[in-house]
């Protein structure tokens, strides 16, 4: 019998799978065969972006699966060059229509504005019509601050139900998951195994790696089971959602075996340890269009 996820009640009541898979940087003819093989392997979440550009393969990759649509939960997220109200329901339009579905189970903003905070607010309170409308089943933001949260929920009505943000052994984000907690709002981890330190290294002479660290290397040996799995394990044990990307089958799967093991809380505690405080991808207060220029095409 295939294992399967626990699940994260969100704000509104609405279930959320608390591992899934993650595709960010899954090349477009990957991406089919890795949706897949992870839904046959008992993945129920699929998280992907307008700015991936793989959003028709997850879908197509969930219709050969033959699951139900309504056993999957497929979150996406809104690319910032489609802030803006008006501008934010054509891109999540674009994003349904990519996907070939009527509706999304999580949809976010992908990155706070700072610079345009007006348009931020803007793009949120057009997801509020989509959640409004039955086209999202929640809705959410991705890459905020404490402060970016407390600027949007002073300005629009439905607190958002998910913050998707860097999160690994190395970046904790202890205080901003306290406010999470605070608020109602999950906590999801992107690169929860620490790979934004292995593929944009700060020094490429000096790469952080988690998973060779040996406090998590002697508890995999110990209970018998990966780096990867006592990180993921980690990360269940603090209630935080993870999306661990791979195209491999093998890794899928792998990433997905780790609910037959617990960790004590002095190994949690162990691992919350190794913090540095130091973010590995990009930070949201420099996030806007003249840094990141792309468009997605809607």
């Amino acid at each position: 019998m295939t294992a399967s996820a626990p699940l994260i009640t969100l704000n509104n009541g609405v279930e959320m799978p608390a591992l899934g898979l993650g595709v960010f940087q899954s090349p477009p003819a990957e991406t089919v065969g890795a949706v897949e093989a992870a839904i046959a392997g008992g993945y129920r979440l699929v998280d992907t972006a307008a700015a991936y550009g793989n959003e028709r393969e997850v879908g197509e990759g969930i219709r050969r699966s033959g699951i139900d649509r309504g056993e999957v939960f497929i979150t996406t997220k809104l690319w910032i060059s489609d802030y803006g109200y008006e501008q934010a329901l054509i891109g999540f339009d674009g994003c349904l229509r990519r996907l070939g579905l009527d509706y999304v189970d999580l949809f976010l903003l992908h990155h706070p504005v700072p610079s345009d905070f007006d348009g931020t607010v803007a793009a949120y309170k057009a997801a509020e019509q989509m959640l409004a409308d039955g086209r999202a089943r929640a809705i959410g933001v991705s890459n905020f601050s404490e402060r970016h949260i407390e600027n949007l929920i002073g300005q629009t009505e439905v607190m958002p139900a998910v913050n998707q943000v860097e999160l690994h052994p190395f970046f904790t984000q202890q205080a901003l998951r306290a406010f999470h907690a605070a608020n109602g709002i999950v906590s999801q981890a992107w690169s929860p195994l620490g790979g934004v330190n292995r593929y944009r290294p700060a020094d490429a002479s000096d790469v952080k790696n988690p998973l060779e660290h040996p406090t998590i290397v002697e508890l995999a040996s110990k209970y018998g089971k990966t780096s990867a799995q006592v990180v993921l394990r980690w990360h269940l044990e603090h209630g935080v959602s993870a999306i661990p990307k791979s195209v491999k089958p093998h890794r899928i799967a792998e990433n997905f075996d780790v609910f037959d093991f617990t960790l004590t809380p002095d190994e949690v505690a162990a691992i919350d340890a190794l913090d540095t405080g130091i973010r590995g991808g990009p930070d949201p207060e420099l996030i806007n269009t003249e840094l990141y220029p792309f468009k997605v095409e809607n």
